[in-house]
């Protein structure tokens, strides 16, 4: 606010009022949308040069403007985007405001509105004709152009000036609706352009899926079937069915695998080929060529499609293979099947008896070592025998019960002998022919036992041939235990290889099927559309955090 002069003498003096000003008379304020040299002339008038008011003049109603405070545009409740407009307005016309407030201030003592676009306009298209008359006409019209600038210029107050019956909360208002205009204008383009991304990249893609699916797609027929591994408890009482074992995971969980590894082998792929032409029924023309197989595609392609089309589980907890074949005809799906089945059953064949060859093996070769060791040793006995006495045993007690019978027979005749020594007049010839017998019984018993323990030129002692004798026939009562005990480890491995028997049953046999199993039109369309908004979400995120950190 201006300082209120003391008491002094006013003159009025009439000024020309410019086209805007007798476009409002009643309000008595200049056209806001007034040139800016107008302005600043009629400002420079009132003013001396100290920037005090002449006497005897009454303020304009520009002035009065001019000179309102920050405190009163405070009040007005001016937006943060007014303001910074305000400033740069401002900045156009080349004043230096201290604040967004001061600018709107100085603004408003040139007479100009910072809230209205088209004024700001139209000062860009001023200069512009400014610079385009200086480049026109000759120096001397331009400085008459200039002169002419200088004065007060009068425009048209139609859609220029902000109506004088808006408040400013209503100005406000309507800059805010024209915001909110914008926000959902461009929320609507926003959401267009989404909507075609998403028709493009998500719709238009699972579209094509699902046409395949229901239109183009060969039906696949599958066939199921189950089959389980048992072993031999090696008999018939307890524990299972007719001198079966159930399966269980330790008993034949890895026949279950090795089966299960065989039969999605390459092997098995090759060798059902040979037998029922897996490759010629995939490569006929009449599947689609998605699903079709090269005539002249490689054991590699063929492979891949017979592990997508030939699918076996195992489920360890109950011992049940489950395998499902799926062709473009359910008979060949079952014939297929049948063919596996077959081989699995060879196979779990091939494995119990390689088991039943490796158990019994060592015990066929320790049988058959010791029966040979047996005969040796019978030989051995046999031959000592032929070569000396048969029975040096028998030899010797006969040679014993001699050598008891003479020496009973000498204590007999030293007895005689002795009587008659005893005699006052012996018989001297019963006394001759009793020490004559006595000395017979003598040599004849030295002579029995020198046969026992005197060796001969051709023959051993009697006591030595008895315990080469004795050590034959220990050896082989021997060979007879070995051979036993060989016998008795071989009826035990033919026992045990009789357990690892196995037998593969089928539970439930192929059966060809008469609706077709695959392809799942509707989960596969639905799984087709969730991994097309996968990658669709996945390459925006990026897309979006690239931009984001790039913009920082």
């Amino acid at each position: 606010m201006t300082t209120k002069p003391k008491a002094r003498k006013f003159r009025i003096r009439r000024t020309p009022l410019s086209e805007g000003d007798a476009q409002n008379p009643e309000s008595g304020a200049p056209s806001e949308t007034a040139s800016p040299r107008a302005a600043t002339t009629q400002q420079d008038a009132s003013q001396d040069a100290s920037g005090a008011p002449r006497e005897g003049q009454v303020s304009s109603a520009r002035e009065m403007a001019g000179s309102t405070s920050i405190d009163d545009i405070r009040r007005e409740g001016l937006t943060g985007r007014q303001l910074r407009m305000a400033r740069r307005v401002a900045h156009k016309h080349g004043l230096a405001p201290t604040s967004d407030f001061d600018a709107v201030r100085l603004l408003r003592e040139r007479g100009i509105d910072p809230f209205q676009r088209s004024s700001i306009l139209e000062l860009v298209a001023n200069d512009q004709n400014d610079d385009d008359i200086g480049d026109l006409v000759p120096a001397k019209g331009r400085e008459l152009e200039a002169q002419r600038l200088q004065l007060p210029q009068t425009r048209p107050t139609q859609n220029t000036l902000p109506s004088t019956h808006h408040s400013p909360a209503e100005r406000r208002s309507e800059e805010i609706g024209r915001i909110q205009r914008d926000i959902a204008k461009r929320r609507r383009r926003k959401l267009l352009l989404l909507l075609t991304r998403l028709a493009a990249f998500v719709f238009l893609p699972t579209l094509l899926a699902g046409y395949y699916y229901y239109a183009i797609a060969t039906p696949m027929y599958s066939t199921k079937s189950e089959f389980l591994i048992l072993s031999n408890d090696g008999g018939g009482g307890g524990g299972g069915m007719g001198g079966f074992k159930l399966p269980s995971q330790f008993a034949t969980g890895q026949d279950a695998i090795a089966t299960q590894s065989y039969l999605l082998s390459k092997d098995a792929m090759l060798r059902l080929d040979r037998d029922v032409g897996f490759r010629e029924h995939f490569s006929q023309p009449w599947i689609d060529p998605i699903q079709r197989l090269d005539a002249d595609a490689s054991n590699e392609d063929a492979y891949k499609l017979y592990k997508k089309y030939v699918k076996i589980g195992y489920d360890p907890t109950e011992g049940v293979l489950r395998m499902e074949v799926s062709t473009a005809d359910p008979e060949v799906s079952a014939e297929f099947s049948n063919k596996l089945i077959t081989y699995a059953e060879e196979r779990v064949d091939d494995l119990s008896k390689r088991k039943r060859e490796d158990a019994l093996e060592s015990s066929i070769e320790s049988l058959e070592q010791a029966k040979e060791d047996r005969r040796e040793a019978q030989r051995e006995l046999v031959a000592m025998q032929e070569s000396t006495v048969l029975d040096p045993e028998g030899e010797i007690t006969n040679i014993r019960q001699l050598i008891g019978n003479v020496e009973l027979q000498l204590q007999e005749k030293q007895l005689d002998l002795n009587t008659q020594l005893n005699n006052s007049r012996p018989n001297a010839a019963r006394v001759e022919a009793l020490t004559s017998e006595i000395e017979v019984l003598k040599a004849e018993q030295a002579l029995q036992r020198a046969r026992l323990t005197d060796a001969t030129e051709d023959n051993a002692s009697l006591a030595s041939q008895t315990a080469d004798i004795q050590m034959a026939q220990a050896d082989l009562m021997t060979a007879d235990m070995v051979l036993q005990a060989a016998l008795e480890s071989q009826r035990m491995s033919a026992s045990e290889a009789n357990k690892q028997v196995r037998y593969l049953t089928v539970s439930v046999r192929p059966v060809a099927s008469q609706d077709a199993s695959y392809p799942r039109s509707f989960e596969n369309t639905i799984l087709a559309f969730l991994v097309f908004a996968g990658i669709y979400l996945m390459i925006s995120l990026t897309a979006s955090i690239l931009r984001e950190q790039v913009s920082s």
